[in-house]
C-alpha cells in the first residue's frame, strides 16, 4: 500500500477498516478530564470487554442462589467453554487444548513431562535474554534433573551488532547440537524485540532429529497466526491477559499434540485430570483423560475464567486471520510514519512480527515519560526499548498518526 503522512489518510484507513466497530465492545481508558488515552499496551494487558460485567454478574448470581449446586449445574465443565475458541486460536484439534492455571505454572507442568534428558541428550536450546520467567523455569528444571545450567543450556543470541536472532542461526544451532538436545524451547514471539520466530521450520527440524519442541506463546496468542497441530509442535503454553483481553491474572492455556495423549512418561497428577466418567468414584489410581485435559491439576477458577470467556467470544467471532491482518497493517503504518517523520528512531522489530513495534529512541526513558504524560500508554523495557503495540480490536490508524505526532513533539521541545 502507498501510505500517506496525513490525518485524512489515517482516517480513510479507519473508514475502510472492517474491524473498527469492535472498539465499542471494549471499555477504553480516559485521563482525569475524560479524554480517551491512546492505549498501545495490549501486549501487557488487554482492555476489558464490556460484556464482562454481565458474565461476572451471572456467575455471582448462580453462586448466591445455588451455592454448591452451581457446580453440578454449570461449573464442573466450565473450562470446556474455552476449548473450541482456544483450538481456533492456536490452530489445532479441540482435544489438544485446555484452559488452566497461570502461564509459568503450566510451563513447569509441561517441562516435567517433555524435558526428558538421558545420558546422551541433556541440553535445552532457548533464546538468550528470554523473558525472566522462562529463564527461571528452564534453570530450575535443569537443576531438578541434577545438572548445571552451564552444562545443559544452549542460548541463541543475535549476532554482534544486530538486535534480532536470525532464523538460520536457530536452524544451524539445532543441526549442530542435535545429538545433545533433549528440548527446543523458544518464545513464539520475543517479548523484547517483537520478532516472531519461524515455528513451523523449527518444529519440523526438531521432530526430524527426535527433539521435543515447545513454545511460550505469551506474545503470539491473539497476535499472530498459529497452526500448532499441522506444524507438529509438541507442546505450547500462553497467557490470556495480554492480547486476549482475559483480565489481570486470567487463566492460561496449554497445547499438547495428540500424538502424546497416551502419555506414559512423567506427569504431575491432579484430580481434575482423571477420567471424567469415574472421577467421583474416588479411586486411588489415576486414569487420565485421553486428551490435553489429563494435564489439569485442579478445577477451573470460575470467577477468573468468566472474563476470558467474554473476550474469547469476540476473538472467535472475528477470527485470527482478520485480527492478524489488521495487526500487521497497524504496525506497518506506524513503521512508515516513524521512518518518514523521525529517522532518529530505530525500529528493531523485523517484518516477521505481529502488531508490536519495539523502538529505541535518543533520550530513552525521558522520551517514554513524555509519551505517558501526554496520553500515550505504552511500556518501557530495560535497557532501552519502548514497546508500542496497537491492538487490532480496539485501536485505530488515526491513533497511530496521533502517536507519531506526540513522539515528534517530544523531540522538538
Amino acid at each position: 500500500m502507498n501510505y500517506q503522512n496525513s490525518i485524512l489518510f489515517a482516517k480513510s484507513l479507519d473508514e475502510d477498516d472492517s474491524l473498527s466497530s469492535y472498539r465499542k465492545e471494549f471499555h477504553y481508558p480516559e485521563d482525569d478530564n475524560g479524554n480517551q488515552l491512546i492505549y498501545f499496551c495490549g501486549n501487557s494487558l488487554g482492555l476489558q470487554p464490556k460484556s464482562v460485567s454481565d458474565q461476572m454478574d451471572k456467575e455471582f448470581s448462580i453462586w448466591s442462589k445455588m451455592g454448591v449446586l452451581g457446580q453440578e449445574e454449570r461449573w464442573i465443565a466450565y473450562h470446556e467453554r474455552l476449548t473450541k475458541p482456544f483450538a481456533n486460536l492456536v490452530g489445532c484439534r479441540e482435544t489438544e487444548v485446555v484452559a488452566m492455571n497461570a502461564l509459568t505454572v503450566n510451563i513447569h507442568l509441561l517441562l516435567i513431562s517433555f524435558y526428558n534428558p538421558n545420558k546422551k541428550r541433556i541440553k535445552i536450546l532457548m533464546e538468550k535474554d528470554a523473558f525472566p520467567s522462562d529463564q527461571y523455569a528452564i534453570q530450575s528444571q535443569i537443576e531438578l534433573h541434577g545438572f548445571e545450567t552451564k552444562d545443559a543450556l544452549i542460548e541463541i543470541a543475535p549476532r554482534e551488532g544486530e538486535k534480532v536472532i536470525r532464523d538460520q542461526d536457530i536452524i544451524d544451532s539445532i543441526e549442530k547440537n542435535s545429538d545433545e538436545l533433549a528440548l527446543i524451547y523458544l518464545g513464539g514471539l520475543n517479548y523484547y524485540t517483537g520478532q516472531a520466530f519461524d515455528m513451523k521450520s523449527i518444529a519440523g527440524l526438531g521432530r526430524s532429529k527426535g527433539i521435543m519442541v515447545g513454545f511460550n506463546l505469551a506474545h503470539s496468542a491473539g497476535n499472530v497466526l498459529l497452526e500448532l497441530h499441522d506444524w507438529g509442535v509438541d507442546f505450547a503454553a500462553w497467557c490470556t491477559y495480554k492480547y486476549l483481553c482475559g483480565g489481570p491474572g486470567a487463566p492460561a492455556g496449554i497445547f499438547i499434540h495428540d500424538r502424546h495423549h497416551d502419555w506414559k512418561g512423567h506427569r504431575l497428577l491432579g484430580w481434575w485430570g482423571h477420567d471424567k466418567e469415574s472421577r467421583f468414584e474416588m479411586s486411588p489410581y489415576f486414569h487420565p483423560i485421553p486428551t490435553a485435559e489429563a494435564w489439569q491439576i485442579s478445577n477451573a477458577p470460575i470467577m477468573g475464567m468468566a472474563p476470558l470467556i467474554s473476550s474469547m467470544e469476540i476473538f472467535d467471532k472475528v477470527g485470527m486471520k482478520a485480527i492478524h491482518r489488521k495487526g500487521m497493517e497497524l504496525s506497518s503504518y506506524m513503521e512508515y510514519l516513524l521512518k518518514e517523520t523521525l529517522p532518529q528512531v530505530s525500529i528493531i522489530t523485523p517484518i516477521n512480527r505481529g502488531c508490536q513495534l519495539s523502538i529505541i529512541v535518543p533520550g530513552g526513558r525521558e522520551i517514554f515519560d513524555f509519551l505517558i504524560d501526554n496520553g500515550v500508554v505504552c511500556d518501557w523495557r530495560n535497557p532501552d526499548v519502548i514497546r508500542v503495540a496497537p491492538h487490532p480490536l480496539f485501536n485505530s490508524f488515526t491513533e497511530i498518526f496521533k502517536f507519531v505526532k506526540i513522539l515528534k513533539k517530544a523531540f522538538d521541545r
